[in-house]
């Protein structure tokens, strides 16, 4: 079993920034970040593997960046330049197989027009 936590979210107005982390308790493979709106499906962010390949949805590319630190099992998103439709609860995803995905709580991000 692997624990996550999750860390940064918050208020921020439009145009600012905020990081997001979260922290494995073992060793993990590919990591990324889902989100959730209200009244929405979760949709992927960002996912970064093993090996520092990264991929972005579309509506944050240039915005947001994700990384890793392997050394701590820890993965961050660096969200700038924030709307108010980024407005969700954030996820954090790790995989250590195939069959060993685990999900964070969730962290609220809110952005104010």
């Amino acid at each position: 079993q692997v624990h996550l936590v999750e860390s940064g979210g918050g208020l921020v107005q439009a145009g600012g920034s905020l990081r997001l982390s979260c922290a494995a308790s073992g060793s993990i493979n590919a990591m990324g970040w889902f989100r959730q709106a209200p009244g929405k499906q979760r949709e992927l962010v960002a996912r970064i593997t093993s090996g520092g390949s990264r991929d972005y949805a579309d509506s944050v590319k240039g915005r947001f960046t994700i990384s890793r630190d392997n050394a701590k099992n820890t993965v961050y998103l660096q969200m700038n330049s924030l709307k108010p439709e980024d407005t969700a609860v954030y996820y954090c995803v790790v995989t250590v197989t195939a069959e060993r995905v685990y999900w964070g709580h969730g962290t609220q991000v809110t952005v104010s027009s």
